[in-house]
């Protein structure tokens, strides 16, 4: 399994070897910025127009958040378009499959037109059948914010 980090290519260490000391550095994404078009679209998708979601001077009004926020599912499927800036393809003929997450925490709210990033520790990699599983914590900062939107344990198999 290969991984970028800063757009360089750099080889994941192999099942047998375990994790190696640089592959424990972080990978950190650029920030992305979560508008309400977003929030209304994932809304529309996933049938959740709750009014602190999808409505601006309502959720100003009447939520503790002071405007809308996004959905905590929006934020955590991100990680997939995030890590796309960090993780490499995987070579021809292998794929990576989304194999599940371990423990998820949505910790803060992401306000609309709050920016996010990613941060993807690996803390494990095993052998699982003729494929590598890889589980890496996985972190969404907020912009400007001390605490994050959410932590994760999320697992990605590679298949060869």
């Amino acid at each position: 399994m290969i991984f970028r980090r800063n757009r360089t290519l750099h080889t994941l260490p192999s099942a047998e070897n375990g994790v190696s000391a640089d592959a424990a550095a972080p990978l950190v994404t650029d920030w992305m910025r979560i508008d309400q078009d977003l929030i209304d679209r994932f809304a529309d998708v996933v049938d959740d127009h709750q009014f602190i979601h999808v409505d601006p001077v309502r959720a100003a009004h009447e939520s503790a958040f002071g405007g809308t926020i996004a959905h905590g599912f929006l934020v955590l499927s991100l990680l997939t378009k995030l890590s796309r800036q960090v993780f490499a393809e995987p070579a021809a003929g292998a794929a990576e499959i989304n194999y599940g997450f371990d423990k998820v925490r949505f910790l803060a709210p992401v306000r609309s037109g709050a920016r996010i990033r990613a941060r993807f520790d690996l803390v494990a990699s095993q052998q699982k059948g003729s494929g590598t599983l890889a589980t890496y914590a996985a972190t969404m900062d907020i912009e400007g914010q001390p605490k994050p939107a959410l932590a994760a344990d999320w697992l990605v198999l590679t298949t060869n």
